[in-house]
């Protein structure tokens, strides 16, 4: 990417951006206060969301269920198309954001193309999923209390004993969760109101018709890994990798992303983390040695995601992913993003930057300031905030959170006047500090000492 064209991406916005952020904003507050009896502001803004779309295909079913929204009547159509409507405006900002940073990076991607579900998927569950968040946004979410909460077990226990569905029940699961560590919600200072609306809005329209997503394809080659995003949460971690394959018999280099995850424990922390990966050894070992993987009938999903099966892969010679992002990440084709997928904050589209100035808090390409998204780097990795800030070369995940953010997943710097690459899964195999080996080595293993307890008790 030429600092030219990064600038020109950093100094403004798609036309009518806040606009489309405002409307949806509106329809979160309203339904914050629930659809059981809906105000002039709240009507203003179903009638705005509905007036912002009326042009295109679904105009006038959204003019219809804001009408009727307002005057009482909430069925399941009329919130599926305001959830529809919602989808759309933040879809289309999406849209605007993603390809302007295409132009930017000079990035060619793939069109989405339909497809239907592959298997028939039960009815009868989507429709308890339905009741459940219908009666969420009659509610609104200052009125949600543990009862309503507890309603959502059964429609989720349902759900996961259909694999399609699971990631349907995961989702409610989710929110449910947070609701119910929220009650009572209506003692909140302040409201998560666009994240609880986003998760309700994926959930209602998933729970239409069933997934969206179109039958995976298997694919083989060598997978040239970009880096690694840690995401860490109490009880779960996941790792996601993002990379260039070059197709088995030739073809254009794709972008493609990968996902590990391990259930854990709010204690099991920092490199500790790594160990929860274990059954994973052919992944980490290459993210650890910086290796090449050849991958045999790996299935890709449409929207670039290979679905992990460790067994169908080995670890080839070693790769510099700084050699591989200057060489291959300008020719590789972008996968598509699914409908569902298309929201601003979904954005994070590897890149390359070298050659710039940094603070420690933004970064300075072509005279324009980037900011480094420094919160997302885990506390797993060897990657700090103070080698970002001594860094001249950074692969990375170009975000969007009401401005471009850049994560480092790694960054090329200097320790002891030595220039070094320094990345956030250099410890996936264990951590190579003598500091950080100490110290765990005084600490213990804590998996071990868990996973040791947790036999004791299955054995009892």
């Amino acid at each position: 990417m030429t600092d030219t064209r990064l600038g020109e991406l950093l100094t403004g916005l798609p036309a009518g951006t806040g606009e489309a952020l405002d409307l949806v904003t509106g329809f979160d507050s309203a339904l914050a206060l629930g659809f059981a009896r809906v105000g002039e502001e709240a009507e203003s803004a179903l009638s705005g969301l509905a007036g912002a779309l009326a042009a295109t295909p679904v105009g006038a079913r959204l003019a219809e269920a804001a009408e009727k929204v307002a005057a009482g009547s909430v069925a399941d159509e009329h919130l599926a198309a305001l959830a529809g409507g919602r989808a759309a405006l933040l879809g289309a900002v999406h849209d605007a954001l993603l390809s302007g940073l295409d132009a930017a990076l000079g990035r060619t991607r793939e069109a989405w193309q339909p497809a239907a579900p592959a298997v028939a998927i039960p009815v009868n569950l989507l429709e308890g999923c339905r009741v459940w968040l219908r009666e969420l946004a009659i509610t609104g979410w200052r009125g949600v209390d543990h009862d309503l909460v507890t309603a959502c077990d059964q429609a989720v226990e349902a759900l996961l004993g259909v694999p399609e569905l699971r990631g349907l029940a995961v989702l409610l699961d989710g929110l449910a969760a947070e609701l119910r560590a929220s009650c009572p919600v209506a003692a909140m200072d302040r409201l998560p109101a666009r994240r609880w609306a986003d998760l309700w809005t994926r959930g209602l329209l998933l729970a239409q018709s069933g997934p969206w997503q179109g039958a995976a394809e298997p694919v083989s080659g060598r997978l040239l890994v970009l880096g690694a995003d840690v995401h860490e949460h109490g009880t779960v971690v996941r790792v996601q990798v993002h990379g260039v394959l070059e197709p088995a018999g030739g073809g254009t280099p794709r972008l493609v992303r990968t996902s590990v995850a391990a259930a854990k424990v709010e204690t099991i922390v920092g490199p500790a983390v790594w160990r929860l990966l274990a059954g994973y050894p052919v992944l980490m070992g290459a993210l650890a040695e910086r290796r090449v993987l050849d991958v045999t009938d790996l299935p890709l999903l449409p929207g670039g995601d290979l679905v992990w099966h460790d067994d169908r892969a080995s670890a080839g010679a070693e790769a510099d992913p700084f050699t591989t992002a200057r060489v291959m990440l300008g020719g590789a084709v972008a996968a598509p993003v699914p409908p569902l997928d298309r929201h601003p904050v979904r954005i994070a589209e590897p890149v390359l930057l070298e050659g710039y100035t940094t603070d420690g808090t933004t970064l300075d390409v072509g005279g324009d300031g980037l900011a480094w998204d420094l919160d997302r780097l885990p506390a797993c990795g060897p990657l700090t905030p103070e080698l970002v800030a001594a860094s001249t070369g950074c692969i990375g995940l170009l975000r969007w959170d009401g401005r471009w953010l850049l994560q480092p997943l790694a960054v090329q710097t200097a320790v002891k006047r030595k220039p070094v690459a320094v990345h956030t899964a250099d410890w996936a195999a264990g951590p190579t500090d003598p500091k950080v080996v100490k110290a765990e080595a005084k600490a213990g293993d804590v998996v071990a000492v868990l996973r040791e307890r947790a036999g004791r008790l299955l054995r009892k």
